[in-house]
């Protein structure tokens, strides 16, 4: 180690202790602090050829990694922005039909108590309950947006259990299923 020689590289690696401490002062994970940690030394690595003479490399890489908290926060609240899009496009689409019910695949009351319990308590409330994604947001403490991403999951995973149980009719859109794999629960349709 001793032999090694002083690269403005080699400084910032023997800096890292404080690096990390600066970043989990700015982030509420430390393991997302040694991730922005990790691609900010990756960052300096490939630019090692830049760095000016009259600069000191320490004060160039707490640049880079205010800058990468920075852009972290920014993606962040861009996801938290499509999310809170993708619940108000829930909430806004077209409601189905009262008729639909009765039409619907025998299977899929079935199915629905099959999934995950927080799944089919959103299919069940939201698309067959018509309730409002943000009062079944409200009444299970999540936000909007969790809750419209959780309402996207229980309907992708409701579609694949479909396919697997009702084959054709499920990837065709039939309406008239003749499946038996899943009686109608009693009470149900």
């Amino acid at each position: 180690m001793s032999n090694m020689i002083n690269t403005p590289l080699n400084e910032l690696l023997t800096q890292r202790k404080l690096f990390l401490a600066f970043l989990r002062r700015r982030v509420p994970d430390a393991a997302l602090a040694e991730d922005i940690l990790q691609s900010c030394y990756l960052r300096a690595f490939e630019h090692q050829g830049e760095f000016a003479q009259d600069e000191s490399a320490i004060a160039w890489f707490y640049r880079l990694l205010r800058n990468a908290v920075i852009d972290r926060y920014r993606r962040n609240k861009s996801q938290e922005k499509a999310l809170e899009s993708l619940a108000r496009e829930l909430e806004t689409s077209a409601h189905p039909s009262p008729g639909l019910h009765n039409e619907a695949c025998a299977c899929l009351h079935g199915i629905i108590k099959d999934l995950k319990p927080e799944y089919s308590e959103a299919l069940l409330a939201v698309d067959l309950g018509e309730q409002r994604v943000q009062d079944f947001a409200k009444q299970h403490n999540l936000s909007a947006s969790n809750a419209g991403v959780r309402l996207h999951r229980a309907r992708a995973a409701l579609r694949k259990q479909l396919i697997q149980t009702c084959a054709s009719c499920a990837e065709h859109a039939c309406l008239d299923c003749t499946c038996k794999k899943h009686p109608p629960a009693a009470g149900s349709l």
